[in-house]
């Protein structure tokens, strides 16, 4: 650098993600199908690699060794997220010798909510957080839960609610029932 310091890469693998070029495909709606997919394919990251070159400087892009394009992410992928996101809490929540599950549902709910296309699954952070972690740390202060509960996270059907998303509503309940793990389980599951 411009202080004289040197930083040895060799055996190092940088792992840089950006959302160029994607404005471009979502204009060109490239509807895939089975045929096509594999041309499809290669025509989208002919258009990424075009955008990378436009944006970046030949001497940046000659240091990289390759590009990865993604797909888009599929609802399913968006819900497997979703789970390992929310996974943490569930952790938090033993440590206070409560239970953690969420319904199908909610996890389909969080997927839509947090989840676009053009941005990815970066928006389900923040949706994970607003919908979730916020509204049950508001009832673990209240003491609306205590230890030897599992706190199930459901969705309601509320079209009549103005502050509905898509007249859906996340609620929570205690279910009697958690039992906490063993020592020896617990600490198998930090390791």
């Amino acid at each position: 650098d411009a202080q004289g310091r040197s930083v040895d890469f060799r055996n190092t693998v940088l792992i840089m993600t950006s959302n160029l070029g994607t404005a471009d495909l979502r204009k060109a709606n490239l509807g895939f199908t089975k045929a096509d997919e594999a041309v499809s394919y290669e025509r989208m990251k002919a258009k990424i690699q075009d955008a990378l070159k436009v944006h970046f400087r030949p001497e940046f892009l000659n240091r990289i060794d390759d590009t990865i394009v993604f797909h888009e992410l599929s609802v399913p992928e968006v819900t497997r997220i979703v789970d390992l996101m929310t996974a943490r809490l569930g952790v938090q929540l033993a440590g206070q010798g409560m239970g953690f599950e969420l319904t199908d549902a909610t996890k389909a709910h969080l997927a839509t909510q947090g989840y676009d296309p053009t941005m990815g699954a970066r928006p389900l952070r923040r949706a994970i957080q607003r919908l979730i972690e916020d509204p049950l740390s508001e009832l673990l202060l209240q003491k609306e839960f205590t230890a030897g509960d599992i706190v199930v996270v459901d969705v309601e059907e509320t079209p009549d609610d103005p502050d509905a998303l898509d007249g859906r509503t996340i609620v929570f309940r205690a279910e009697a029932g958690f039992e906490p793990p063993t020592v020896e389980l617990a600490v198998e599951s930090v390791e």
